[in-house]
C-alpha cells in the first residue's frame, strides 16, 4: 500500500542512497529519525538499480533490481530466499542473475560481445551457462532476497515516522542490461544486439552540442503490439517500493531525440513521435492513483504540457532556474502551481552555495532583490523560498541543508567523472540543525 504525497503541504530532502553508509539498515534508519525531527515527511531518492562502472544509477543494468552496495551487511537475512519472493520475483529475477553472471564470467564485456550462442540466448545454451554458474546464481539471488527484505523492513520504518518514499525511475536503460538482453525486440537494437538508435537531447543553451546518452531508443511499435507490458511491469516494480515516483525524462513520452549509434555527438538527431498518451492511459489501468511526477525541466513544448496535465501529474520548478530576469519564466516562485514539487536544485544542479557564487553581478542581484537578501544569507535564502512556495511538497537536497559549496555537487551532466560519489559528512545532520528545520517547516506550514 502507498500513502498519499499530496494530501497537504509536505516538505522533503533530496538524498541518494548512495551518500549514506548501510543505507537500506542502520544508515537509512538514522536519516528517517533526523528527518521526522526536522518536520520533513519525504524522503526522495535517486534510481536503485545496480548501475554501470560510473556509477551512474541512470545507467542500471536492470530496473528490476537493486544495488546490492545498499545493504546492511550486518543485518543480512538468513538463508535461503523466501519461496514466495522466488516466486513474485519470477519474471524478473532469474534473467538478471544470468546476465549478470554471464557479464562477469565475460570480464564485463557488453553481451553482443558473448558468443553468440549466450548473446542470442539460444536455450541449450542458457541451460549449460545456468548449470555451469549455479554458485554465482545461488549468491547473487540471495542479494536480491536481501535487498527486498531490508528495503521492506526500511520502508516500514519510515512510514511509522511519517515519512514517505519519492523515488526515481529512468527514462531510458542501459545499452547492455538484463532488460535489453531479454527484451531484444522492445528497443532499436542491431542484428547483434547493440544500439542502433541512442537517445539523448539536441543542442540548446546549455550544449551547443547537445546531449548523447548512448542509451537504445525503445521500439515504440514493439511496446504497443504487447500493450505496454513492459513498461506496466517496470512501474509496478518501482511502485511496490515506493509512495511517489518521479519519471525521468517526462518530454521523451511526447517525442524523443533520436540520434544513429557511432555519432560524434547529439547534433545528427531527430525527433520522433512517441506514444505517451497511450501508455499513460495503460499505467492509469492498471494503478488508478498513477502516483507519478513528470520531470518536465528543459524545454517544454506545448504536447509535453497537454501531455503532464491531460493525466493530472505534478510537474518540477527549480528555484536554480528562476531568476533570469524573464518575467514569465514558470520557476519563478509567483508562477508555481499548488500541484507541483519545487526544488532547491536537483542532482543535477550545482548546489545553491555553488550556485550563487558563479552568478555574473547581474543575476545575483536580482536573486538578491527578489528575496530581500544579501550573499551571506544563502543557501538559507533559496531553502525558504521554496518552503515558502504554493507547490504542495517541496524538495531541498542534503547539500543545501548542510550549507556546502560546489566540492559536493552531485553531478555535472556532460561529464564522465567525478560524480556520483558525494557523502554525506559524519554528525553533518545535528540535533540543531533538526530543531532548525523543524521551526522553519512549521513557520511555512510543512510540519
Amino acid at each position: 500500500m502507498r500513502l498519499p504525497v499530496f494530501d497537504r503541504r509536505r516538505a522533503g530532502v533530496l538524498l541518494p542512497l548512495s551518500a549514506l553508509e548501510a543505507p537500506l539498515g542502520r544508515g537509512g534508519r538514522a536519516f528517517v529519525d533526523w528527518l521526522s525531527a526536522a518536520g520533513f515527511s519525504v524522503w526522495q531518492i535517486l534510481p536503485v538499480g545496480p548501475p554501470g562502472t560510473d556509477g551512474s544509477p541512470y545507467w542500471v543494468r536492470s530496473d528490476w533490481a537493486g544495488n546490492a552496495a545498499f545493504l546492511d551487511p550486518d543485518e543480512l537475512p538468513p538463508a535461503p530466499p523466501d519461496p514466495q519472493f522466488l516466486a513474485e520475483s519470477s519474471s524478473w529475477l532469474p534473467d538478471y542473475a544470468l546476465f549478470e553472471a554471464l557479464t562477469r564470467a565475460h570480464g564485463g564485456a557488453p553481451f553482443w560481445h558473448w558468443p553468440a550462442q549466450l548473446r542470442d540466448r539460444e536455450p541449450e545454451a542458457l541451460a549449460a551457462a545456468r548449470t555451469v554458474q549455479a554458485t554465482e546464481l545461488a549468491a547473487l539471488t540471495r542479494e536480491q532476497y536481501a535487498f527486498h527484505v531490508q528495503w521492506e523492513r526500511l520502508r516500514d520504518y519510515a512510514r511509522g515516522r511519517g515519512v514517505r518514499l519519492f523515488g526515481d525511475l529512468p527514462f531510458y536503460v542501459a545499452p547492455s542490461s538484463a532488460e535489453t538482453w531479454a527484451h531484444r525486440a522492445l528497443f532499436q537494437l542491431t542484428a547483434s544486439g547493440a544500439p542502433a538508435v541512442v537517445g539523448g537531447v539536441p543542442p540548446d543553451y546549455f550544449s551547443e552540442l547537445g546531449q548523447l546518452w548512448g542509451n537504445p531508443a525503445y521500439d515504440w511499435h514493439a511496446h504497443r503490439r504487447e500493450g505496454y507490458r513492459w513498461w506496466v511491469g517496470r512501474v509496478r516494480a518501482q511502485l511496490a517500493r515506493l509512495d511517489l515516483l518521479r519519471l525521468d525524462h517526462f518530454r521523451a513520452l511526447a517525442a524523443y531525440w533520436a540520434v544513429p549509434a557511432g555519432a560524434p555527438d547529439a547534433r545528427d538527431g531527430t525527433w520522433h513521435s512517441a506514444p505517451g498518451m497511450e501508455l499513460l492511459a495503460r499505467l492509469r489501468e492498471e494503478f488508478s492513483d498513477l502516483p507519478l511526477a513528470a520531470e518536465d525541466l528543459g524545454v517544454i513544448t506545448p504536447d509535453v504540457q497537454a501531455l503532464r496535465d491531460g493525466f493530472g501529474l505534478p510537474g518540477m520548478r527549480v528555484l536554480q532556474f528562476a531568476f533570469d530576469g524573464d518575467a514569465a519564466n514558470p520557476h519563478r516562485p509567483y508562477l508555481h502551481e499548488r500541484a507541483g514539487v519545487v526544488y532547491t536544485g536537483t542532482h543535477d544542479n550545482d548546489t545553491t552555495l555553488g550556485w550563487y557564487a558563479r552568478l555574473d553581478a547581474a543575476s545575483a542581484a536580482r536573486v538578491n532583490l527578489y528575496l530581500g537578501s544579501a550573499a551571506s544569507a544563502m543557501p538559507e535564502a533559496l531553502i525558504r523560498a521554496a518552503l515558502g512556495s504554493v507547490a504542495l511538497l517541496a524538495i531541498v537536497p542534503a547539500q543545501d541543508l548542510l550549507g556546502l559549496g560546489s566540492a559536493a555537487r552531485l553531478n555535472t551532466p556532460g561529464t564522465v567523472s567525478g560524480n556520483w560519489s558525494w557523502r554525506l559528512p559524519p554528525a553533518g545532520l545535528s540535533t540543531d540543525l533538526a530543531r532548525h528545520f523543524a521551526a522553519l517547516n512549521a513557520v511555512y506550514g510543512r510540519l
